[in-house]
């Protein structure tokens, strides 16, 4: 694991897809798509700490929208009478 010092690190390529835990591909198309910001360096991306804090609070995020959406707080779902 690696240690932060803080949320303003610049992380490498390599730190930030073993941070997150995903690979390398997936880390890259999700820079292209714009759901990471990243800068690009030489070969690699560097990425801020706090720029991956953003992106795993975004994810949890839009899995609690879709639980939401799954029967809690749709507005198309009509909750039975009780």
């Amino acid at each position: 694991m690696i240690p932060f010092k803080g949320k303003n690190r610049v992380l490498t390529t390599d730190e930030a897809i073993e941070y997150l835990r995903i690979c390398k591909p997936t880390f890259l198309k999700y820079i292209h798509e714009g759901r990471i910001r990243a800068i690009k360096a030489g070969n690699g991306w560097r990425i801020l700490h706090s720029e991956l804090l953003r992106f795993l609070k975004g994810q949890t995020e839009r899995i609690e929208k879709i639980n939401e959406m799954n029967g809690r707080g749709d507005p198309f779902y009509e909750k039975e009478e009780q």
